[in-house]
């Protein structure tokens, strides 16, 4: 690295820090990440990535275990409650010919590569851990941790998600999370042998969709219209996912219904979003990833810009000639594309909803994919 940066903490085990501590590790950091959770077990069913995020994946060297461990595909088709065909999105192949242009997979399963690269990186890591304080004294970072440990570094990364105590310690008048309007709902349930790629339902008041997760399996995603944010009891997840799914008449999503059991894996969580003006960083702490910009899944896009701020985060900082110029030229880069996907995500839950928009609809979408697509 040009400017001279040793040693760095990472905040935060999700995506976006796995991926900060790998990139950061390999320009030649000793890096430590700390993680509030006991374990690396994710909540969540499947996730959606589409070609900019299996990009940024290929980067961090893991597109191989994506593709062995995941399920990838090209295309997504948009059809009618009834099953009537609407249009369908092409997906670029951005990595190579023969690497397909979207894909999913468990969540679990991807953090599990991750922090497998990560450690494979020379990472120390440590679980059930949070960062008490942070004192920079303009030279360095003091920590103190929640275990009652100290250390010092050259730089902080605080990627500890939309809730970030990081962000209420940098600043503290920063927006917080707002609600979308929407919950989201994710089972997993099995892959009929034609569902190859991603489908989608949109005209009715949930949105609905599918998406294969592995040869055998596939992870049903529901995006429901809600007046407030809620929590919904374990023992009515299965009976009112089901129930939003009931007045979809094409046959496939009828046989998707009948799939839907008690070991379906079914999840429910109110959609929130966040866009954080910049600067993005004060003195040597920056925040990457949900902890400034989180948004709704509309685009299957909030992971992959999240690994991306690693990507660039640690290019960046390979050429610049001062720490502050290196965060700053990062956000330059980060900024425009975070926006359009918080902003467009946000836009597309609401044409989702009401009656009419299709058009509108598939057109913001195209247009948002087109975006993802160009260089980071």
């Amino acid at each position: 690295m040009a400017v001279q940066l040793n040693r760095a903490l990472v905040i935060g085990g999700g995506f976006s820090g796995l991926s900060a501590a790998i990139m950061l590790a390999r320009a030649g950091m000793a890096v430590d990440l700390i993680e509030k959770s006991q374990n690396w077990t994710m909540d969540g069913a499947g996730i959606s990535l589409g070609s900019a995020t299996l990009r940024a994946l290929s980067t961090l060297g893991v597109l191989d275990r994506f593709l062995a461990d995941g399920y990838g595909g090209d295309g997504t088709d948009v059809r009618a409650p009834s099953g009537a065909p609407i249009t369908q999105f092409p997906t670029p192949r951005l990595v190579a010919p023969d690497i397909p242009g979207n894909g999913a997979i468990m969540r679990p399963t991807l953090g599990r590569i991750l922090a497998g690269a990560m450690a494979a990186a020379g990472v120390k890591s440590r679980l059930g851990v949070t960062a008490h304080n942070l004192d920079d004294d303009g030279e360095g970072v003091n920590v103190t941790f929640s275990n009652g440990g100290r250390d010092r570094y050259d730089l902080v990364v605080g990627a500890d998600g939309i809730h970030s105590t990081t962000r209420r310690q940098l600043f503290p008048d920063s927006p917080v999370p707002r609600f979308s309007g929407q919950g989201a709902w994710r089972a997993v349930v099995p892959r009929p042998a034609d569902v190859v790629r991603t489908t989608v339902w949109i005209g009715a008041p949930a949105k609905v969709g599918v998406n294969p997760i592995s040869q055998h399996e596939m992870y049903l995603f529901v995006n429901e219209a809600k007046t407030f944010s809620d929590r919904v009891p374990d023992a009515e997840l299965l009976p009112r996912l089901r129930a939003l799914i009931e007045p979809f008449t094409d046959p496939l999503l009828k046989s998707v219904r009948s799939a839907l059991g008690e070991r379906s894996l079914v999840f429910y969580r109110p959609m929130d979003n966040l866009l954080v003006p910049r600067p993005w960083h004060r003195g040597r702490v920056v925040l990457i990833g949900d902890a400034v910009h989180a948004t709704t899944p509309h685009l299957a896009a909030g992971a992959g810009i999240g690994i991306e701020d690693a990507i660039v985060l640690a290019e960046e900082l390979a050429t610049a000639s001062t720490l502050d110029s290196g965060l700053t030229a990062f956000e330059d880069r980060r900024w425009e594309r975070c926006r359009m996907v918080v902003e467009n995500s946000a836009r597309l839950g609401e044409l989702e909803a009401a009656p009419g928009t299709e058009e509108a609809f598939t057109q913001l979408q195209a247009e948002s994919m087109r975006a993802l697509a160009q260089p980071i």
